[in-house]
């Protein structure tokens, strides 16, 4: 249970597809001019993933090495076809704001790249909860810039418009422009959040002479030509 705790905590965090790995930056800035858009799209592709990473794990010893890429399309394209059919019968609104990013959930490097990466390794548990972790990792990273977006560019969340009508709100957020300057911030905050994290956990305590000769400059307490420094 640990391992697979262990999963859902590098996905949403760790390893985050959006903010960290940096992965599928299309739908990213092109959907999330509103949070409920945002929203739509992670869930969309959370469900495609762990169905995926599902069926893959339970395939992956009868699926044959020269033909694992095409059969792990056909299997994602499936999920995408049914999770398409059922936003468009049920949630039309949403189906026609994502638009053309649905069907092309299929080729989303997130999918591909755990199914190839993870799934067609590992254990059928282990793998649902890669896809569970990557994909609310992904969902939380499409949520908040479409938040800060909708916030900032339109004055309203969730479509719920808060501030009065004679202030305008910044336009350029809910545009191509706005998409890219809010995930630069949130990627840098992550970053930020990273290196305080790995700092602080490699932080040792060492003698005077051992932190004269160290090189590493993360280190706390670290101690040059007899002077403390605060990593």
């Amino acid at each position: 249970m640990g391992r697979s705790l262990e999963r859902l905590y590098n996905g949403i965090v760790k390893e985050n597809p959006t903010l960290v790995l940096m992965l599928g930056m299309c739908p990213t800035l092109a959907v999330t001019t509103s949070a409920i858009n945002g929203v739509g799209m992670g869930l969309t592709t959370t469900v495609v993933l762990v169905m995926s990473n599902l069926l893959i794990s339970l395939l992956r010893k009868l699926i044959p090495d020269s033909v694992r890429i095409p059969a792990f399309i056909v299997i994602i394209a499936s999920f995408v076809t049914i999770v398409q059919l059922l936003l468009q019968a049920y949630i039309p609104g949403l189906y026609s704001a994502l638009g053309i990013y649905i069907p092309l959930i299929v080729v989303n490097c997130i999918i591909l790249g755990r199914a190839e990466a993870y799934a067609s390794k590992n254990p059928v548990i282990p793998s649902v909860f890669d896809g569970v972790g990557m994909g609310l990792g992904f969902t939380i990273g499409l949520t908040l810039i479409g938040m800060i977006r909708e916030i900032l560019g339109a004055g309203s969340i969730f479509g719920f418009r808060f501030l009065p009508e004679s202030i305008k709100p910044l336009t350029i957020f809910i545009l191509a422009p706005g998409a890219f300057f809010v995930l630069a911030v949130l990627t840098a905050v992550m970053n930020k959040v990273k290196d305080r994290s790995q700092n602080d956990s490699a932080g040792i305590q060492c003698s005077d002479e051992m932190c004269k000769g160290c090189i590493n400059t993360g280190c706390k307490g670290r101690i040059i030509e007899g002077s403390d420094i605060d990593g």
